[in-house]
């Protein structure tokens, strides 16, 4: 019958486990001067070696002719050990037996000094699925156990292990087995079992393997029966990981901000049994790899989780800044997080998707940066605007106010140059930039205002806001002025208009304006009345073609 690779190839000594010299050193050192504890406890992840190395310590322990505290192989002890024939050396499975019972029956038989070996050596495996009874049980044992007994424990899992137990045992912490390291160990089985692995080959099973030799050893086994050279191509191709490449065109869609061609995508995946956090996952590890391919090129190799090639990892980093890559990561991991609970997964990966498609969809801060990024990156530069032109024969008149924070201001384009056109697809479809707005040169000597100026209102609207709090802007538009010779009588439509806007702070405001504007002191006084339509339906277009138009060039494609 065929056996395993990770079988046959299971080490028999220390000196043949890989990646773990600071433990094998150890317990080769203690075993040669005779410095044994009564009680071990082995942690680490899976495939990393615990198991072995526990069966290697239990036959050096008990071997008749053990060289620098490694066993032989060829007296008797070890080979009952290999083949399990052995009945003072017992391996035990916590997960099937972790009730009190099971604990007691062994207490009551560990007294019994061993028949053909000078230790009884108990290799309980994962034990930290032992229940809370079953832990007390083992206590007083492990507290004074007999002069021939020895625990080794095995556990994946060591938060799970209660203290008492931990501070009767002397500790050792397995490593995840380094690539290069277990790349050499597949190397070498491959050489010894004819099987044609590539040295390429062998460090992308490294890699798929996260630290764990036995994983390594079992894909190689699954790669070396379809036949032929494994590489890396046969190797992506065997198990099952060419649906990396649709994972790889999913990425490259939300990278170019594609999202119709992402939701297409991920609808064929979902269509054809891909599960939707199973697509969040494999996008996660992706983004994973390609910020780790940008900020360590030269030496993050052996950190890459070996499911895509170097040259789609560097045609996809091409594509993005790091930046860009956290956001999309950190985007990856709440939707994870959250589909447990999601009551329809599918929907809420599709929002995923569009978010990182389109940043500015997020609806918090990262929007606002993602803009802001953005225009820093394809914003054409701006030239400076032109010196405005001076009018000798117009009265001079004071600079207004700076608007308040929470306005935009709006500015009139210069006179001599019109504004600087922007890219074809930065300009706005529904709504075209203002005409610049041209005001005919005053003559000397010429009359400021007819007897009553019906347009004054709407030429000085702008002022009157901009000196005012927010508070009485809106209430200017439900009113009009009439100058009528040193006096403006403002028209309120209401009671409660012109209530708001008769006050000392309005009518030095109004006062202010006018008189500046007409070289004249001018008076104000307030009615209620029907302010006149025409000035109000022109003056209220044209206040909004002027907000409109201020953020035309803003505007993110």
């Amino acid at each position: 019958m065929y056996q395993a690779l990770y079988r046959k190839w299971r080490p028999k000594s220390f000196a043949d486990v890989v990646g773990q010299g600071h433990i094998t050193h150890t317990l080769q050192r203690e075993v040669a001067e005779g410095r044994l504890s009564h009680a071990y406890l082995f942690t680490g992840t899976r495939g990393t070696g615990k198991t072995t190395c526990a069966k290697i310590l239990a036959k050096a322990v008990n071997c008749d002719h053990p060289v620098d505290g490694d066993p032989c192989g060829q007296c008797p002890a070890c080979t009952g050990i290999d083949n399990g024939s052995l009945l003072d050396v017992l391996e035990l499975d916590a997960a099937s037996n972790n009730g009190v019972d099971h604990v007691r029956a062994l207490r009551e038989e560990a007294i019994y000094t061993p028949a053909r070996v000078r230790y009884r050596v108990y290799i309980i495996d994962e034990v930290h699925m032992l229940t809370t009874a079953a832990f007390n049980a083992l206590l007083k044992i492990l507290e004074e156990p007999p002069a021939h007994l020895i625990f080794i424990l095995a556990t994946t899992e060591l938060h799970k292990v209660p203290a008492t137990i931990l501070s009767r045992c002397q500790r050792f912490a397995f490593k995840r087995i380094l690539p290069r390291d277990m790349a050499e160990r597949l190397l070498y089985v491959a050489r010894q079992e004819g099987i044609g692995l590539t040295e390429s080959g062998a460090e992308q099973l490294s890699r798929l393997s996260d630290g764990a030799l036995r994983d390594a050893l079992s894909l190689l086994d699954q790669c070396a029966a379809a036949g032929g050279t494994v590489d890396g191509g046969r190797i992506l191709e065997v198990l099952g990981l060419a649906g990396n490449l649709q994972i790889q065109q999913l990425m490259e869609h939300i990278l170019r901000r594609d999202a119709q061609s992402a939701l297409t995508l991920f609808h064929q995946l979902y269509s054809g049994g891909r599960d939707a956090g199973a697509v969040v996952g494999e996008l996660s590890a992706l983004c994973r790899d390609l910020l780790i391919r940008m900020t360590a090129p030269q030496g993050g190799d052996s950190l890459l989780t070996g499911g895509y090639e170097d040259a789609a990892l560097e045609a996809l980093s091409a594509l993005c800044a790091p930046r860009r890559l956290i956001f999309l990561t950190a985007q990856l991991q709440s939707t994870a997080a959250a589909l447990p609970l999601s009551a329809n997964r599918r929907t809420d990966v599709e929002l995923c998707l569009l978010r990182m498609c389109d940043e500015s969809l997020s609806g918090d801060l990262t929007a606002l940066s993602a803009r802001i990024a953005r225009l820093e990156e394809g914003r054409p530069a701006q030239p400076a605007p032109a010196a405005p032109v001076r009018r000798e024969a117009a009265p001079p008149r004071r600079e207004a106010a700076p608007p308040p924070a929470d306005e935009v201001p709006w500015e009139e384009p210069p006179l001599p140059e019109p504004p600087p056109e922007l890219p074809a697809e930065r300009q706005r479809a529904d709504l075209p930039l203002p005409e610049p707005i041209l005001e005919a040169p005053v003559p000397a000597g010429a009359p400021k205002a007819a007897a009553t100026d019906s347009g004054l209102w709407g030429r000085l609207i702008d002022s009157y806001k901009s000196r005012l709090p927010a508070m009485y802007r809106a209430f200017l538009d439900g009113a009009v002025g009439e100058l009528t010779g040193d006096i403006l009588t403002v028209i309120c439509g209401s009671d409660f208009t012109k209530t708001q806007l008769h006050n000392v702070k309005v009518q030095s405001v109004l006062q202010e304006v006018t008189s500046e504007d007409q070289g004249r002191p001018i008076a104000v006084t307030f009615t209620v009345g029907a302010p006149p339509k025409a000035a109000e339906s022109g003056d209220k277009i044209d206040d909004l073609i002027r907000f409109g138009s201020q953020f035309d060039n803003f505007k993110i494609t």
